[in-house]
């Protein structure tokens, strides 16, 4: 890989694929009082300064659901046992086809993804994990990809039993509870994304439509394809038909070319406390009255199930090039086993 500078200067996180997620609906960077450099200079784009990997697709019996759910887990960053709890009740469900878990929100000290992974697979689940540059360099990267690469399926024994790689560029330390930990930023996402399939890794990376600058998200998400991601994960846009455009502008900037699979968050509420913490998510758009009318409900967490639902069919059913859903959701403080159980029950009912 060959970086170059198109805004690196001037980028906290020093992207050359950028912009990030993390651009404010003003065109501000996530680190407060800095513009970012892709949206004040457009003219310099989204450059692919590496030379294209073959993506690594879905494992067959994944890539065959119709459609495919994929659920956030969520617990707290360093309490192992919670994650077990958490992982078990999605398991006894046997609803969703693959658990995601990374970063979580502004915790920043996160148990190690070989780890998570391991924990995830012996409770009999498909560990989907998410892997940020932030707090890693290029050679620590590597390391994590080797361990997630040999990690066996313990139903099989076959290699791998990772269902994919979350590759992430990841929130600058600033905006979360350890500012006083120094960023690394060796790699971004688009580059992640192309270390994971070479170590034959399925590569799934974010894009969020409706962050500034619009017009540049679609080339950039078919970027990622070109450098090796298989799976495209749509962030939070609360419109079906505003996903269904932008992945028919992604596929037609060149992602169809590439074999992309995509994915939309369906955002899952199911207290007060779980609605505050996901309205933290830095451009966060939800169905219009959604969290309102969950958090106004005799019962919150049917009227979470509800909704999450009802959102995921309008996504499905709308249009065929999305291949499933991604439950997204963050809970309040000792609220994961009635998030887990929601996520698990929406799949259920989505079957």
């Amino acid at each position: 890989m060959v970086r170059v500078d198109v805004g690196v200067a001037a980028c906290p996180k020093w992207m050359v694929h950028g912009p990030c997620g993390g651009v404010r609906s003003d065109g501000g960077c996530e680190v407060e009082g800095l513009p970012c450099p892709f949206v004040a200079r457009p003219a310099t784009g989204t450059t692919l300064a590496m030379a294209p990997v073959a993506p690594v697709p879905l494992a067959a019996d994944l890539a065959a659901r119709r459609p495919l759910i994929v659920a956030d887990l969520p617990v707290p960053a360093l309490d192992l046992d919670a994650l077990r709890r958490a992982a078990r009740t999605m398991a006894a469900a046997g609803t969703v086809d693959a658990v995601l878990t990374g970063d979580h929100g502004r915790e920043r000290v996160q148990l190690p993804p070989v780890l998570r992974a391991q924990v995830l697979a012996a409770e009999g689940l498909r560990p989907w994990i998410g892997l940020n540059c932030r707090d890693r360099n290029r050679v620590a990267l590597e390391g994590e990809l080797a361990g997630l690469a040999a990690l066996a399926d313990p139903a099989t024994g076959t290699r791998t039993g990772v269902a994919a790689v979350h590759c992430v560029t990841g929130d600058h330390t600033c905006t979360g509870h350890r500012p006083d930990a120094a960023p690394v930023f060796d790699l971004d996402s688009t580059e992640l994304a192309a270390l994971a399939a070479a170590h034959g890794l399925t590569a799934s990376v974010a894009e969020a439509p409706l962050s500034p600058p619009r017009h540049a998200r679609p080339g950039r998400l078919a970027a990622k394809a070109a450098a090796g991601a298989a799976v495209g994960i749509v962030n939070h846009t609360g419109d079906a038909e505003a996903v269904g455009a932008f992945v028919a502008a992604t596929r037609a900037a060149g992602a169809a070319a590439a074999g992309m699979t995509f994915l939309a968050c369906v955002p899952v509420v199911v207290s007060a406390a779980s609605a505050a913490q996901l309205r933290t998510f830095t451009g966060l758009v939800t169905p219009p009255g959604l969290i309102e009318r969950v958090v106004a409900a005799d019962d919150p967490w049917e009227a979470g199930v509800v909704e999450a639902v009802r959102f995921a069919e309008a996504l499905l059913l709308s249009r065929t090039e999305l291949a499933g859903i991604d439950l997204s959701g963050v809970s309040g403080p000792g609220e994961e086993p009635a998030l887990a159980r929601a996520m698990a029950e929406v799949a259920r009912r989505l079957r």
